[in-house]
């Protein structure tokens, strides 16, 4: 399975994505709470270093943060039943969630900003021009925008996708040259690692795509924003001339060691012709 993707093909991937200027950067629910669901704060301030690493080479990074139903549990104490709980709950954490940002980024200096999106806002033309163009100035200000889905309006996200989806689309929106899903496993895998001891990480995803979606499909679970999401949204943006990168939030400096080129979670190679596999 591994061997599928060429390793010329595979080391062109990995060059593209250290010499990408424009990075969106998406961070999954689990990757930002604790097993209580409050807001985990090392790992809030873990992701923001890691984020920074990439400033500090002078590239542009959007961040797509889910967080905020997890984030509202914590702070309630409440466990949410129905779509309209979890719709309350986000109103909670995201305010939660943005406090904390704000608080860590002024660690360096930063500022960030906050946007909330549907997916029909990119889908609507005169929206998404006003999203992007909101978005170009922000990172001529060298501000942070930090996106996260609004669950106050909208039930997609919270019943299947956890921003997946959108980190995708926004990916492409905004030309950006490179996703990187941070999520709580290293990356796409032969079986799933959190049952399967003998599972193996999948070095890249290529032309081996159908067999990739293949053990995906038999191997996840039915929680939401599972890695078959994750999987669809590398694989989107990939065929769009980017590539993507899947990799463990945990890893010490993830985000830099992308940007050095090395071999860091499962990588997505552009299939459109940017590469040839």
């Amino acid at each position: 399975m591994t061997d599928a993707v060429e390793l010329s093909v595979v080391e062109e991937a990995r060059q593209l994505a250290a010499d990408a200027d424009r990075v969106v950067v998406k961070a999954g629910t689990n990757s930002l709470t604790d097993d209580e669901s409050n807001l985990d704060d090392e790992k809030l301030d873990k992701l923001v270093d890691d984020v920074v690493d990439l400033l500090e080479r002078e590239k542009e990074v959007v961040l797509v943060s889910s967080g905020a139903v997890g984030a509202g549990k914590g702070r309630v104490g409440y466990t949410d039943e129905t779509v309209e709980e979890s719709q309350a709950l986000s109103t909670v954490g995201q305010s939660h969630l943005m406090r904390r940002y704000t608080e860590s980024f002024e660690r360096y200096d930063r500022k960030v900003a906050q946007i909330l999106l549907t997916q029909n806002d990119l889908d609507n033309p005169d929206r998404f021009t006003n999203f992007k163009n909101t978005i170009e100035t922000l990172l001529e200000w060298d501000i942070v925008p930090i996106i996260n889905e609004n669950d106050a309006v909208a039930t997609e996200e919270i019943r299947i996708g956890d921003n997946d989806m959108l980190s995708s689309s926004v990916a492409v929106g905004v030309d950006s040259e490179l996703l990187v899903t941070l999520t709580d496993v290293g990356g796409v895998y032969t079986g799933n690692p959190k049952e399967d001891p003998d599972a193996e990480r999948i070095e890249a995803v290529g032309r081996n795509y159908a067999d990739v979606q293949e053990i995906v499909d038999g191997s996840a679970s039915a929680t939401f924003g599972g890695i078959q999401t994750k999987v669809a949204g590398a694989r989107s943006v990939s065929e769009h001339g980017i590539p993507a990168v899947i990799a463990k939030s945990t890893e010490e400096d993830v985000l830099e060691k992308i940007a050095g080129g090395k071999a860091v979670g499962t990588i997505f190679v552009p299939t459109n012709g940017v590469i040839d596999d």
